[in-house]
């Protein structure tokens, strides 16, 4: 299932995420991106590149974060 946007209804089949970094993002230490991965997949609707693959139980969401969702982020932050 190749979407790129985030979908509801197949988000609540989600059973694995995974986290990819846009050649936008530059560089980040490892606690900046273990908070944005985080962060980013509690508010998935926020990522403007979300991915399902199927998998036997369910699906797996793959977010590739760019420097606008990061900025996103940040304005919902709170």
């Amino acid at each position: 299932m190749a979407l790129d946007k985030f979908d509801p209804r197949v988000d609540d089949l989600v059973m694995e995420t995974r986290t990819m970094w846009d050649s936008t993002v530059g560089d980040l230490t490892e606690e900046d991106r273990r908070w944005v991965s985080r962060a980013i997949h509690e508010k998935p609707q926020l990522a403007s590149r979300v991915t399902y693959e199927r998998s036997h139980t369910g699906f797996v969401r793959l977010i590739t974060v760019t420097l606008e969702d990061i900025q996103r982020l940040y304005m919902h932050r709170g």
